[in-house]
């Protein structure tokens, strides 16, 4: 099966002591599923996986899939700090019924490219379900070429990539030049449009916890209909969400939206920090436009 759509890059609700709301991931879950959204990611960056334990994310790798019930596909992230947690966590995420995982490679020591081939491959001879390589350089360190993030796909089962470098040329790249050898996913919110446009198979986007249906209505303009203008149309009122959201802390920006919009998903956990009353204020403004799409 080819994963293609909007792929929620999905928040973990948390109860005010910080705990995992349980029912608040189902929940949240029901919505996107409700919304016509056709995949989640949970435990990403938007998911605060790196303020997670262990068996937490394990927790809520089981919870999104018995909320999602097989309506949509669900593609946990399991990247960690060291190759044996990666393969754990991608093991689990198999054995509880994830149709693919995606990996983070290591991001506090960076890796050099044969130190990168050989923890993907480590995990991809161990499992079988797709894997999508996270690049986000920023974070990582490890800034790859079009050509060495597309040469990933002749790992076992590395098929797919969330691109969050932000370098659209370098996505424009992948879309154009390496369609056949990886499927490349936009991963940065404010080049959506654009990605799309170019022939993206599809967005792990954070904004759709928000308006997770306009997020579906820009996919089919620009990815399934080719309808350029209506596309611009919805990108006008999208993009300066995304834009805000960027603008910020990202998570504590997706987290104050949904607050703004009267389905909180709680607190973000420390060391970050909401966003402040004055930011929530002017997110609220310009969800409340691109709403009424």
């Amino acid at each position: 099966m080819k994963i293609s759509g909007v792929l929620v890059a999905l928040v973990t609700p948390f109860r005010p002591d910080g705990s995992i709301d349980e029912e608040g991931i189902a929940q949240h879950v029901n919505r996107m599923a409700s919304a016509g959204i056709h995949g989640i990611v949970p435990l990403g960056t938007t998911g605060e996986f790196t303020t997670m334990t262990y068996s937490e994310r394990c927790r809520v790798t089981e919870l999104v899939l018995t909320a999602a019930a097989g309506r949509m596909v669900v593609l946990p992230h399991t990247g960690a700090q060291s190759t044996q947690e990666t393969i754990a966590l991608s093991q689990h995420a198999e054995s509880a019924g994830a149709a693919g995982v995606m990996i983070v490679p290591p991001y506090y020591d960076p890796l050099r490219l044969n130190e990168l081939h050989a923890h993907l491959r480590a995990v991809g001879e161990v499992i079988n379900i797709p894997i999508v390589y996270y690049n986000v350089p920023g974070a990582t360190g490890l800034q790859l070429s079009p050509a060495q993030l597309a040469a990933l796909g002749d790992l076992p089962n590395v098929e797919y990539i969330k691109d969050t470098s932000g370098d659209f040329s370098s996505v424009s790249t992948m879309l154009l030049q390496y369609p056949n050898q990886i499927t490349t996913f936009n991963g940065w919110d404010t080049l959506t449009f654009g990605a799309l446009a170019t022939g993206a198979t599809g967005a792990v986007w954070g904004m759709a916890n928000l308006l997770p249906e306009q997020a579906v209505k820009l996919y089919e303009a620009l990815a399934i209909n080719g309808d350029l203008a209506e596309g611009r149309r919805l990108w006008a009122a999208l993009w300066p969400v995304c834009n805000i959201l960027e603008s910020h802390n990202y998570v504590a920006a997706i987290k104050a939206g949904l607050d703004e919009i009267g389905l909180s998903a709680g607190p973000v956990r420390a060391p970050l920090q909401p966003i402040s009353a004055a930011d929530s204020a002017e997110l609220a403004v310009t969800l409340r436009r691109a709403q009424a799409l």
